[in-house]
């Protein structure tokens, strides 16, 4: 268990840790995709009960993840990793299948994965010319819950097509601006600054 500076001026334990609770927790979140599409097949492309405590647990695991690794003292490594990509990667699951259905414009699916790409390729850059992981920032958590209250209103609200609107170009710009503000973190780490 080693202490580091974060870019952000915050004091973290971070361990080489694989198999803790927070880590699970966020793999979990990924796995929730899949049966809230088979429900929502066999359900005829209708919510129930279980896929809304499904996606609420996905939203929520989101933020428990973080909260017991810091709380149990198991900040690690893969745990930097794992939950930035449960994110994404439960995002465009259910951002395709909306997207096959027609309920979501391809385009943003197409910005959504260039983007998120690109993070993770500077992530990957980071993790294997410094030996670090970078933690997720507070415009890349905000675009993941924006992300997902699109997705929710889409899928669970049908007929509020304005509403609709007005998040998809929220979450277009928060996406980019987002883009931006992990661009300037790598810019930091590359110039040398402590971080973890």
């Amino acid at each position: 268990m080693k202490k580091q500076q974060n870019i952000d001026g915050k004091i973290v334990s971070v361990s080489g840790r694989v198999l803790t609770l927070s880590n699970w927790i966020s793999f979990s979140r990924f796995l929730v995709a899949i049966p809230v599409i088979y429900l929502h097949n066999q359900n005829n492309y209708q919510a129930n009960g279980l896929i809304i405590g499904l996606i609420i647990y996905a939203f929520i695991s989101d933020y428990l993840d973080g909260l017991v690794a810091r709380r149990t003292n198991t900040v690690s490594e893969v745990g930097k990793m794992i939950d930035p990509i449960s994110d994404k990667l439960c995002a465009a699951v259910l951002f395709i299948y909306t997207v096959w259905l027609g309920w979501v414009p391809i385009w943003f699916l197409i910005l959504n994965v260039i983007r998120d790409s690109l993070i993770m390729v500077g992530s990957s850059f980071i993790k294997f010319t410094y030996g670090k992981v970078a933690m997720s920032i507070m415009s890349g958590k905000i675009a993941v819950n924006v992300l997902a209250l699109y997705w929710i209103a889409v899928f669970f609200f049908r007929d509020a097509t304005q509403v609709h609107q007005w998040l998809l170009y929220s979450c277009t710009a928060i996406m980019i601006y987002s883009f931006f503000d992990y661009f300037n973190r790598y810019r930091k780490i590359m110039k040398g600054s402590t971080f973890n």
